[in-house]
C-alpha cells in the first residue's frame, strides 16, 4: 500500500466479505487487523480479498514472526533498502539525462557528437536510452498504479504510472514524428519536436518521487525508534541455575520456575521475583523512572531492566508474550494498528480522491486543447494535475502522529490503548480521582511520634514496634518500618494478646503494656494527660489513626498513622486545575478522612462512603451533565467506573482487572502521569490537525495552479518536474511534523502548590506530601526542603547510593537525587543540620558544593 486510497480500498474489500467485522487497516505500517466469525470466513478468504483488490497479504504470527512462526523480517527495513537501491540508480540516469536535455538551454559544454542539427537524433536517442534504465527500476509505479486502475480502485501510484507513462508515450512520439521529419529534410518540424521530448520529465517525476519515498521510508522508521529501543532491552540470552551450576541459556528457553542469575550490568531476562541477593534495578525503559530502585528478596523485578549494581537469584514467573515487556508493546501495538475517529474524514475523502483527480487532470487538458493551445503545453498541464495530488499526506497524516506520540508515551510509562483513547483523552475537562492508591500511597506510614514527655520519643517508638511486631497488622507495619528506617533495637515482648476493636497488651521487660485507641486506655484505667487525648482527636480530626501506648497504668504518648497522600498528588491537582481540568475525588472512605485528603491535595470537590456502583453512577452523573470524564483509580472497586467514564486511567502498580478495564495505563503509580497522558493526547491530536490542515491546503492549492487556473491572470503554471518534488515533500512534510513529537516534553509548573487548600495546607505543604510531620507538646514542626549541590555522581548507582545515605539521617523525611543536575532536594526538619547533611554525602564518596532553600 503507498496512499490512503490503498488502505481505503482494502478496508472495502475486507470489510465485504461475509462475517467480517472491525477492519482496521494501518498505511503506516502496512497491516489489518480484523475480527470475524470463522464459521462465516477465514483467514485464507481474507488473504484473497485483499489479492483481489489488487495488493498482496500474509499472515500475521506472534510478535516477530510471520504466520508460520519464522522470523519476519523488518519490513521498514527492506523498503529502506529497496528505495535506496532504485533512487541510485534513478539518478545515476536520470542526472547525465536532465544535463543532456536542458544543458544548451544553461549554456553547459556538451560532447560534440551530441551537438548541431546534424546531430539531432543523436542527443534524442541517447535521451530515450538513459530514460530506460529509470522506467525498468521503478516499474513498480506501473504495476501496481495499472493493477489498481483496471481493478476499479486507482491509487497514488496510478496518477504517478498516468503522468510519467504520458510523458514517455509523449516523448517516443516525438521521436518518431522527428525521425520522419529528418527523412524528409524537415528540419524544422524536427527541431520542434526534438525539444519537445518530455523524457527528462518522466524521469525525473520517477526519480523526485522515489526521493520522496525514501525519506518517507526513513521517516517511518523513526516513528517506531520507542518500542525498537524496548525489544533492544531484551537479552537475547538468561542464565540460568541447575544443579547448582550456571547454564547461558537463549531466552526462550527459559521456563516458569526456573531459578536465573542476574549480575551487576546485566538486563533482567523475564519478569520474577528475587529470591536470593540484592540489586540496584534501573526501570528508565518501562515505567519512565529516572532512578534505580534498590530490591532485595521478595521484591518483584520486570524483564528488560537494567541491574545497574548488585548479584541476585532471581525465580521466572512470567515469560516470552506473558511479561511486562510484551504487554507493554502489545498495547503500543494496538493502539498504532487502531483508527482514531478524526481520520474517518481523510478516509472518506482518499476514497474519491484518486479518480476526481484523474478526471480534473482530463478535463484541464481538453480544456486547453479547446481554448488552442497546442498538444505539449496541455499534456503539460495534464501530468502536472496528476503528479502533484497527494492522497499519501492524507493518508499518513493520522497514523505518523499516532505511531510516534504512543510510542513517545510508552518511553514514559504512559500507554495509550487505542487511537480513540488518544482523542477522546484530549477533550477531557473533569477527571475523577480514587483516593487510595492514586491520590494516596495506598499503604499506611507513621506521620506523627507524640510523646506524653518531651524528650521520650525513641523510647515510646522502641516499645511500640516491640509491641506491634507481633500484631500484623497494616498498622501496626507502618509503625516497623519507621523503627527500622531509625535502627530501633526491638525487644522481647511475652505474655501477647490482642482485644479486637480495642488493641493489644504484652509484657515487656517485667511490665505489663496496652497499645489500642482511646477505649483501650479507658477500659484499663490507664492515666492519660488531657493534651494528649486532645491531640489524638485533633489527629483523627485529619483523617489519622491515633494508636496509645502504655506502661503500666500510664500512658507514654501516641503514634498516628495514616495513607499519606504521594509526593506529586498535589502538584498534580494544581497543574490539572490549571489547565482547566474540574477534579473530584471519588472514595469510600468516611467522610472525615475524605475530607483531610480533599484539603490536603487540594481538590475542590469530594465524593465519599462510595460502593463501586455507586462510582460508577457518579461518573454516569457527570457525563449526563455534558462533562467529557477521565477516570483514574488502581483498584478492582474501580473497574466499573473505569469502564464508565469516557477514558478510564488505570495506575499500573493497581489490579490487574482495573488495567483491564482502562484506555490508558500509567506504569508508574504517579498522578502527574495523568497530567503528562492528558498533555500528551492534546499535543497528538494538534499535531493531527496540523496534518490534515496542511494535507488539504496544499491540494486544494496545487491542484489549481497544476491545472493552469491562474494562467491567463498571472502566467502561473507548474512544470511537471515541480508538480513531483512538490508532491514528494508533502509527503515527507506530513511524516516529519508527527516526528516532532519525540521531543514532546510535559509543560509542569515548578511549585506544587495551588490555591485551594487552607492557610495550614500551604504553610505545611510538605507534610501533606507525604513527609513526617513531627508534633511535640501540641505544636506541628513543618519540613523545610533543601537543594544540595553535589560533584562526583555519574551513574545511576552514584545517585542511588547519595540518597540512601541522605534517608538514613534521623529527621530527613525524604530524599531525591537528580543525576543530571547534580543536585538531591531533601525534606527535613530540624533534626538534620546543613552540617548532617553534609556529613552524609561525603560519607558515600562525593563532595557537597553547596545547600541551598529549594
Amino acid at each position: 500500500m503507498t496512499c490512503a486510497a490503498c488502505s481505503g480500498r482494502v478496508h472495502k474489500a475486507v470489510a465485504a466479505l461475509a462475517g467480517v467485522a472491525d477492519v482496521n487497516v494501518n498505511l503506516l505500517k502496512n497491516t489489518l487487523t480484523a475480527g470475524f466469525d470463522p464459521s462465516a470466513t477465514s483467514t485464507d478468504k481474507i488473504v484473497a480479498a485483499v489479492a483481489k483488490a489488487g495488493y498482496g497479504a500474509t499472515l500475521r504470527g506472534a510478535q516477530g514472526t510471520d504466520g508460520a512462526g519464522k522470523e519476519r523480517p523488518d519490513a521498514v527495513l527492506l523498503e529502506i533498502g529497496e528505495t535506496k537501491l532504485r533512487l541510485i540508480v534513478s539518478f545515476l540516469f536520470t542526472l547525465p539525462l536532465f544535463y543532456l536535455s536542458m544543458g544548451h538551454m544553461l549554456k553547459l559544454p556538451l560532447p560534440d557528437f551530441l551537438l548541431g542539427p546534424k546531430n539531432m537524433a543523436a542527443a534524442a536517442f541517447s535521451q530515450f536510452l538513459l530514460t530506460v534504465p529509470v522506467l525498468f527500476v521503478n516499474f513498480r509505479y506501473y504495476r501496481t498504479g495499472f493493477k489498481t486502475l483496471f481493478a476499479g480502485a486507482p491509487n497514488m501510484d496510478s496518477l504517478i504510472a498516468i503522468g510519467s507513462g504520458a510523458a514517455t508515450v509523449f516523448g517516443v512520439y516525438s521521436l518518431y514524428k522527428m525521425f520522419f521529419a529528418l527523412g524528409r529534410a524537415d528540419m524544422a518540424t524536427a527541431h520542434h519536436f526534438a525539444a519537445n521530448l518530455y523524457f527528462e520529465s518522466a524521469a525525473m517525476i520517477l526519480t523526485l518521487i522515489t526521493l520522496g519515498k525514501f525519506f518517507e521510508a526513513r521517516a517511518k522508521g523513526r516513528t517506531t525508534d520507542a518500542i525498537a529501543k524496548l525489544v533492544d532491552l531484551v537479552p537475547a540470552t538468561a542464565t540460568v541455575l541447575r544443579d547448582g551450576l550456571e547454564e547461558v541459556v537463549a531466552r526462550e528457553d527459559v521456563r516458569v520456575g526456573d531459578i536465573l542469575v542476574v549480575k551487576a550490568g546485566e538486563n533482567v531476562p523475564v519478569d520474577g521475583a528475587i529470591i536470593e541477593g540484592n540489586g540496584f534495578l534501573d526501570e528508565s525503559a518501562i515505567s519512565g523512572e529516572s532512578l534505580p530502585l534498590e530490591k532485595g528478596e521478595g521484591d518483584p523485578v520486570t524483564g528488560a531492566t537494567i541491574n545497574a549494581s548488585g548479584h541476585f537469584l532471581m525465580r521466572a514467573d512470567r515469560i516470552g508474550d506473558d511479561t511486562t515487556l510484551a504487554r507493554i508493546i502489545r498495547l503500543v501495538d494496538e493502539a498504532t494498528s487502531s483508527k482514531a475517529p478524526i481520520a474517518r474524514l481523510a478516509d472518506k475523502i482518499s476514497g474519491i480522491f484518486v479518480p476526481v483527480v484523474m478526471g480534473i487532470a482530463l478535463l484541464a487538458t481538453a480544456v486547453w486543447l479547446l481554448l488552442g493551445y497546442d498538444p505539449e503545453f496541455a499534456l503539460s498541464i495534464g501530468i502536472s494535475v496528476l503528479v502533484i495530488s497527494c492522497p499519501c499526506a492524507l493518508g499518513l497524516a493520522t497514523p505518523t502522529a499516532i505511531m510516534v506520540g504512543a510510542g513517545r508515551g510508552a518511553a514514559d510509562g504512559i500507554l495509550f490503548k487505542s487511537a480513540q483513547a488518544i482523542e477522546i483523552a484530549q477533550s477531557v475537562d473533569t477527571m475523577v480521582l480514587d483516593k487510595t492508591g492514586t491520590v494516596t500511597e495506598g499503604k499506611p506510614v507513621l506521620t506523627d511520634l507524640i510523646a506524653a514527655v518531651s524528650g521520650a520519643e525513641g523510647e515510646l517508638l522502641a516499645l511500640a514496634a516491640s509491641l506491634e511486631k507481633l500484631s500484623e497488622h497494616p498498622l501496626g507495619a507502618a509503625i516497623l518500618r519507621e523503627a527500622e528506617k531509625q535502627g530501633v533495637q526491638i525487644r522481647k515482648v511475652t505474655d501477647f494478646t490482642q482485644n479486637p476493636g480495642l488493641g493489644i497488651a504484652g509484657t515487656l521487660d517485667g511490665i505489663p503494656c496496652l497499645a489500642g485507641n482511646a477505649k483501650l486506655l479507658k477500659s484499663k484505667n490507664v492515666s492519660a494527660d488531657e493534651e494528649l487525648l486532645l491531640q489524638g482527636e485533633a489527629l483523627a480530626a485529619a483523617g489519622k489513626t491515633p494508636l496509645y501506648f502504655a506502661r503500666g497504668n500510664k500512658a507514654l504518648g501516641l503514634i498516628a498513622v495514616a495513607d499519606v497522600i504521594k509526593t506529586s498528588s498535589r502538584q498534580a491537582v494544581a497543574e490539572l486545575r490549571a489547565m482547566g481540568i474540574e477534579v473530584v475525588m471519588l472514595t469510600g472512605d468516611n467522610a472525615g478522612t475524605a475530607a483531610a485528603i480533599q484539603r490536603q491535595a487540594g481538590i475542590p470537590q469530594v465524593i465519599a462512603e462510595a460502593l463501586p456502583e455507586d462510582k460508577a453512577h457518579a461518573i454516569h452523573d457527570l457525563r449526563t451533565q455534558g462533562k467529557k470524564v477521565a477516570m483514574v483509580g488502581d483498584g478492582i472497586n474501580d473497574a466499573p467506573a473505569l469502564v464508565q467514564a469516557d477514558v478510564g486511567i488505570a495506575i499500573g502498580a493497581g489490579a490487574d482487572i482495573a488495567i483491564e478495564a482502562a484506555d490508558i495505563v500509567l506504569m508508574k503509580s504517579d498522578l502527574l502521569d495523568a497530567v503528562k497522558a492528558i498533555q500528551l493526547s492534546r499535543a497528538v491530536m494538534r499535531t493531527i490537525r496540523q496534518n490534515l490542515f496542511w494535507a488539504f491546503f496544499y491540494n486544494s492549492v496545487g491542484i489549481p495552479v497544476a491545472a493552469g487556473v491562474f494562467y491567463g491572470l498571472w502566467g502561473l503554471t507548474l512544470n511537471p518536474m515541480i508538480a513531483a518534488a512538490a508532491m514528494s515533500l508533502s509527503s515527507v512534510s506530513v511524516v516529519a511534523n508527527a516526528l516532532r513529537l519525540r521531543m514532546f516534553v510535559p509543560k509542569l509548573r515548578q511549585s506544587s502548590k495551588d490555591k485551594g487548600g487552607g492557610a495550614e495546607d500551604v504553610l505545611c505543604a510538605a507534610a501533606y506530601s507525604g513527609a513526617a510531620a513531627t508534633m511535640s507538646t501540641g505544636k506541628r514542626s513543618c519540613d523545610m526542603q533543601k537543594r544540595i549541590r553535589i560533584e562526583g555522581m555519574n551513574c545511576g548507582h552514584c545517585t542511588a547510593s547519595v540518597e540512601k545515605a541522605l534517608r538514613a539521617l534521623p529527621g530527613v523525611t525524604d530524599a531525591n537525587v537528580d543525576l543530571a543536575s547534580k543536585t538531591a532536594v531533601v525534606r527535613t526538619n530540624e533534626k538534620a543540620s546543613d552540617e548532617d547533611l553534609q556529613k552524609a554525602v561525603i560519607g558515600a564518596g562525593f563532595a557537597v558544593v553547596g545547600i541551598d532553600p529549594a
